[in-house]
């Protein structure tokens, strides 16, 4: 697949870059994304949720009732679950909600989203994003000349650009993340993955290793 380089100005440059059918021109798995998509929300779950059993409800464990003819559920002491006040039954303890995938799959669930975005052309590809200081103004009207304002931006760089990360940083539609960092939930979370030739070169070594 080939695609134009634009610049920042959102003009056409004239050049091209080829990207590899290997890492952008794969038939998508939907379970390989999915399960990473799990995988990566699980792991920022906290799991410190917890609720108090009958046991450790603080009252006296006195039977408030007879065992037999009252009508209603078997009364047991003020801590039974049926009661106003008692314990939860089986609520939620602590808990560690992270898994295992393996490296094959997820780099097949980061190949698929890439591919899925490459078909449904949603990848801008931008000869270079250099600020010469954090004004997201600028940042702005850069996203207005690419026509993606409206839309959730995914930009990917190869190198920490401070100027870059913070004139974007105010942008609530907006993810600025190195190539390191990049995951399956970033890249199906956007509306528009845009990348540099340099950028493109990094995920194909690192997908393709």
């Amino acid at each position: 697949m080939e695609l134009s380089i634009f610049n920042i100005k959102g003009e056409e440059t004239g050049k091209k870059v080829q990207l590899s059918d290997a890492v952008f021109g794969i038939e998508p798995n939907d379970h390989a994304i999915y399960l990473d998509v799990k995988q990566f929300m699980a792991n920022n779950r906290q799991g410190t949720h917890k609720s108090k059993q009958r046991s450790e409800i603080a009252g006296s464990t006195r039977k408030l009732g007879r065992q037999k003819g009252g009508g209603g559920a078997r009364p047991g002491d003020i801590k039974s679950p049926v009661r106003v006040g008692g314990g939860r039954i089986f609520g939620p303890v602590p808990r560690d909600y992270s898994f295992k995938l393996n490296k094959k799959l997820k780099q097949l669930a980061r190949k698929s989203a890439l591919s899925l975005r490459a078909k449904n052309e949603q990848i801008i590809v931008l000869d270079a994003i250099n600020f010469d200081a954090p004004k997201t103004k600028t940042f702005l009207q850069a996203l207005q000349a690419l026509k993606i304002a409206d839309k959730k931006a995914l930009f990917v760089t190869t190198e920490i650009n401070e100027n870059l990360f913070l004139s974007a940083r105010n942008l609530q539609k907006v993810n600025v993340m190195n190539v390191n960092e990049l995951n399956t939930y970033a890249i199906m979370n956007a509306g528009v993955v845009v990348l540099l030739p340099e950028t493109i070169t990094a995920i194909e070594a690192t997908l393709n290793a």
